[in-house]
Protein backbone atom coordinates (compact mmCIF):
# COMPACT_ATOMS: atom_id res chain seq x y z
CA UNK A 1 0.00 0.00 0.00
CA UNK A 2 1.41 3.60 -0.74
CA UNK A 3 1.75 6.35 1.43
CA UNK A 4 0.44 9.60 0.26
CA UNK A 5 3.96 11.42 -0.28
CA UNK A 6 4.86 14.61 1.87
CA UNK A 7 4.44 17.77 -0.42
CA UNK A 8 7.04 20.58 0.59
CA UNK A 9 6.91 24.42 -1.30
CA UNK A 10 10.66 25.11 -1.02
CA UNK A 11 11.14 28.96 -0.71
CA UNK A 12 15.01 30.11 -1.03
CA UNK A 13 16.14 32.87 -2.98
CA UNK A 14 19.75 31.18 -3.48
CA UNK A 15 19.37 29.40 -6.30
CA UNK A 16 22.54 26.91 -5.70
CA UNK A 17 21.54 26.34 -2.33
CA UNK A 18 17.59 26.46 -3.49
CA UNK A 19 18.52 23.34 -5.96
CA UNK A 20 20.77 21.60 -3.26
CA UNK A 21 18.29 21.34 -1.11
CA UNK A 22 15.98 20.02 -3.53
CA UNK A 23 18.08 17.18 -4.48
CA UNK A 24 18.70 16.11 -1.27
CA UNK A 25 14.71 15.96 -0.71
CA UNK A 26 14.19 14.08 -3.63
CA UNK A 27 16.44 11.51 -2.55
CA UNK A 28 13.53 10.44 -0.19
CA UNK A 29 10.83 8.32 -1.63
CA UNK A 30 7.85 9.71 0.51
CA UNK A 31 8.69 13.03 -0.36
CA UNK A 32 7.69 15.55 -3.06
CA UNK A 33 8.75 19.30 -4.04
CA UNK A 34 5.38 20.85 -5.53
CA UNK A 35 6.62 24.31 -6.25
CA UNK A 36 9.73 26.52 -5.81
CA UNK A 37 9.64 30.23 -5.03
CA UNK A 38 12.56 32.81 -4.34
CA UNK A 39 10.77 35.85 -2.45
CA UNK A 40 8.38 36.01 0.16
CA UNK A 41 5.67 37.07 -2.83
CA UNK A 42 6.15 34.46 -4.85
CA UNK A 43 5.70 32.14 -1.52
CA UNK A 44 2.39 33.78 -0.39
CA UNK A 45 0.63 33.25 -3.50
CA UNK A 46 2.52 29.77 -4.20
CA UNK A 47 0.95 28.66 -0.68
CA UNK A 48 -2.01 29.73 -1.11
CA UNK A 49 -2.61 28.09 -4.20
CA UNK A 50 -1.01 24.60 -3.65
CA UNK A 51 -1.61 23.98 0.15
CA UNK A 52 1.66 22.48 0.82
CA UNK A 53 1.75 19.89 3.50
CA UNK A 54 5.10 22.09 4.58
CA UNK A 55 6.67 25.10 3.68
CA UNK A 56 10.42 25.30 4.26
CA UNK A 57 11.22 29.49 4.46
CA UNK A 58 13.95 30.93 4.34
CA UNK A 59 14.18 34.89 6.17
CA UNK A 60 16.17 36.85 4.28
CA UNK A 61 14.44 36.95 1.29
CA UNK A 62 13.72 39.35 -1.71
CA UNK A 63 10.49 41.80 -1.82
CA UNK A 64 9.13 40.41 1.55
CA UNK A 65 11.32 38.74 4.37
CA UNK A 66 10.30 34.87 5.36
CA UNK A 67 8.79 36.05 8.21
CA UNK A 68 6.15 38.58 6.90
CA UNK A 69 5.63 35.99 4.15
CA UNK A 70 4.91 33.57 6.87
CA UNK A 71 2.49 36.11 8.46
CA UNK A 72 0.88 36.52 5.12
CA UNK A 73 0.35 32.77 4.90
CA UNK A 74 -0.76 31.83 8.44
CA UNK A 75 -3.61 34.57 8.03
CA UNK A 76 -4.64 32.98 4.47
CA UNK A 77 -4.24 29.40 6.27
CA UNK A 78 -3.85 28.99 10.13
CA UNK A 79 -3.26 25.41 9.99
CA UNK A 80 -0.45 25.39 7.46
CA UNK A 81 2.91 24.31 8.39
CA UNK A 82 6.11 26.14 8.17
CA UNK A 83 9.66 25.42 8.49
CA UNK A 84 12.17 28.07 8.86
CA UNK A 85 15.95 27.19 7.30
CA UNK A 86 17.69 30.43 7.79
CA UNK A 87 21.66 30.88 8.23
CA UNK A 88 21.32 33.28 11.03
CA UNK A 89 19.53 32.19 14.04
CA UNK A 90 18.96 35.98 15.78
CA UNK A 91 16.52 36.37 19.06
CA UNK A 92 14.27 38.82 17.01
CA UNK A 93 13.61 35.94 14.35
CA UNK A 94 13.17 33.25 17.28
CA UNK A 95 10.90 35.41 18.73
CA UNK A 96 8.50 36.17 16.44
CA UNK A 97 8.60 32.31 15.18
CA UNK A 98 7.34 31.44 18.23
CA UNK A 99 4.88 34.27 18.30
CA UNK A 100 3.23 33.01 14.70
CA UNK A 101 3.06 29.15 15.90
CA UNK A 102 5.67 28.49 12.94
CA UNK A 103 6.11 24.31 12.92
CA UNK A 104 10.13 24.52 13.29
CA UNK A 105 13.28 26.38 12.95
CA UNK A 106 16.71 25.46 11.67
CA UNK A 107 19.55 26.26 10.51
CA UNK A 108 21.02 25.58 7.46
CA UNK A 109 24.03 24.05 9.41
CA UNK A 110 22.35 21.29 10.36
CA UNK A 111 23.21 17.76 9.23
CA UNK A 112 20.56 16.38 6.10
CA UNK A 113 19.39 13.50 8.39
CA UNK A 114 18.43 16.26 10.42
CA UNK A 115 16.39 18.12 8.29
CA UNK A 116 14.37 15.47 6.94
CA UNK A 117 13.60 13.80 10.56
CA UNK A 118 12.12 17.28 11.06
CA UNK A 119 10.10 17.13 8.16
CA UNK A 120 8.80 14.00 9.41
CA UNK A 121 8.20 15.01 12.71
CA UNK A 122 6.54 18.24 11.65
CA UNK A 123 4.28 16.55 9.37
CA UNK A 124 2.92 14.46 12.70
CA UNK A 125 1.86 18.39 14.35
CA UNK A 126 5.00 17.94 16.05
CA UNK A 127 7.49 21.15 17.01
CA UNK A 128 11.01 20.68 15.84
CA UNK A 129 13.97 23.12 16.61
CA UNK A 130 17.96 22.72 15.92
CA UNK A 131 19.27 22.04 19.75
CA UNK A 132 20.66 25.62 19.77
CA UNK A 133 17.93 27.10 19.16
CA UNK A 134 15.77 25.15 21.10
CA UNK A 135 18.34 26.34 23.70
CA UNK A 136 17.54 30.08 22.96
CA UNK A 137 13.50 29.42 22.63
CA UNK A 138 13.50 28.34 26.26
CA UNK A 139 15.63 30.93 27.66
CA UNK A 140 13.30 33.17 25.82
CA UNK A 141 10.52 31.91 26.90
CA UNK A 142 11.70 32.11 30.65
CA UNK A 143 12.50 35.90 30.17
CA UNK A 144 9.09 36.57 28.78
CA UNK A 145 6.99 34.64 30.70
CA UNK A 146 4.49 36.77 33.03
CA UNK A 147 2.94 36.22 35.95
CA UNK A 148 0.36 33.72 34.93
CA UNK A 149 2.89 31.83 33.43
CA UNK A 150 2.33 32.62 29.48
CA UNK A 151 4.80 34.06 26.93
CA UNK A 152 4.78 37.56 26.53
CA UNK A 153 6.47 38.68 23.64
CA UNK A 154 6.83 42.27 22.26
CA UNK A 155 4.45 43.05 19.90
CA UNK A 156 5.36 44.98 16.78
CA UNK A 157 4.04 48.49 15.98
CA UNK A 158 0.86 48.02 13.84
CA UNK A 159 2.27 48.54 10.43
CA UNK A 160 0.59 47.55 7.15
CA UNK A 161 1.22 44.36 5.08
CA UNK A 162 2.36 47.05 1.99
CA UNK A 163 4.30 49.12 4.80
CA UNK A 164 6.47 46.27 6.02
CA UNK A 165 7.28 45.53 2.31
CA UNK A 166 8.36 49.16 1.64
CA UNK A 167 10.14 49.13 4.70
CA UNK A 168 12.56 46.08 3.68
CA UNK A 169 13.19 47.94 0.54
CA UNK A 170 14.01 51.11 1.84
CA UNK A 171 16.04 49.37 4.44
CA UNK A 172 18.07 47.62 1.40
CA UNK A 173 18.73 50.61 0.07
CA UNK A 174 15.91 50.81 -2.72
CA UNK A 175 14.52 54.37 -4.04
CA UNK A 176 11.47 55.09 -5.09
CA UNK A 177 11.93 54.56 -8.25
CA UNK A 178 13.12 50.93 -7.42
CA UNK A 179 10.54 50.19 -5.06
CA UNK A 180 7.34 51.76 -7.13
CA UNK A 181 8.56 49.20 -10.17
CA UNK A 182 9.49 46.29 -7.75
CA UNK A 183 6.03 46.31 -6.26
CA UNK A 184 4.13 47.70 -9.25
CA UNK A 185 2.68 50.64 -7.77
CA UNK A 186 3.10 54.52 -8.55
CA UNK A 187 6.04 56.42 -7.45
CA UNK A 188 3.28 58.47 -4.95
CA UNK A 189 2.53 55.85 -3.85
CA UNK A 190 5.45 54.61 -2.91
CA UNK A 191 6.13 58.34 -1.08
CA UNK A 192 3.01 58.03 0.73
CA UNK A 193 4.24 55.24 2.39
CA UNK A 194 7.39 56.35 3.33
CA UNK A 195 5.46 59.23 4.37
CA UNK A 196 3.07 56.71 6.70
CA UNK A 197 5.99 54.79 8.21
CA UNK A 198 8.11 57.35 9.37
CA UNK A 199 4.53 58.93 11.35
CA UNK A 200 4.20 55.53 12.64
CA UNK A 201 7.37 54.60 13.91
CA UNK A 202 8.26 58.66 14.27
CA UNK A 203 11.41 58.67 12.47
CA UNK A 204 12.16 61.11 9.85
CA UNK A 205 15.59 59.81 8.11
CA UNK A 206 15.87 57.04 6.19
CA UNK A 207 19.34 55.81 7.83
CA UNK A 208 16.29 55.11 11.22
CA UNK A 209 14.08 53.31 9.31
CA UNK A 210 16.93 51.45 8.23
CA UNK A 211 17.77 51.18 12.09
CA UNK A 212 14.26 50.09 12.91
CA UNK A 213 14.19 47.85 10.06
CA UNK A 214 17.51 45.77 11.51
CA UNK A 215 16.36 45.87 15.08
CA UNK A 216 12.65 44.50 14.20
CA UNK A 217 13.82 41.68 12.21
CA UNK A 218 12.35 42.96 9.04
CA UNK A 219 15.76 43.02 6.98
CA UNK A 220 19.36 41.15 8.63
CA UNK A 221 21.83 43.60 10.04
CA UNK A 222 24.48 43.31 7.17
CA UNK A 223 27.42 42.72 9.46
CA UNK A 224 25.52 39.26 10.33
CA UNK A 225 25.36 38.22 6.80
CA UNK A 226 27.37 35.56 5.61
CA UNK A 227 28.14 34.01 2.49
CA UNK A 228 26.41 30.60 1.51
Amino acid sequence: MNHPKLTILLVEDHQIVRKGIKALLELEEDIIIVGEAENGNEAVVMAKKMKPDIIIMDIALPLMNGIEASRQIIKINPDQKILILSAHADDGYIEKAIELGLSGFLVKQCLPAFLIETLHHISNGEKYFSPSILKRTQELSEKHMDIRGRLCLKKPCSLTHREVQVLQLIAEGEGNKQIAHGLDISIKTVEKHRQNLMKKLSIHDTAGLTRYAISEGVIENSKQKTTL
